[in-house]
């Protein structure tokens, strides 16, 4: 489930560039909580 939501956040954030600036501080704050939930998981032990 939070690989589903790190992917569905990455994907809005790649989105973010290519669409415009106007939601690209949102955007990037979603990938920074997806790279940390991807973290999480992988100190935690366990792959993707």
């Amino acid at each position: 489930m939070l690989e589903t939501v790190a992917v569905v956040l990455i994907v809005l954030w790649l989105l973010g560039f290519v669409t415009s600036h106007t939601m690209g501080g949102f955007i990037h704050i979603l990938l920074v909580i997806a790279v940390v939930v991807v973290l999480l998981r992988i100190i935690k032990g366990r792959r993707l």
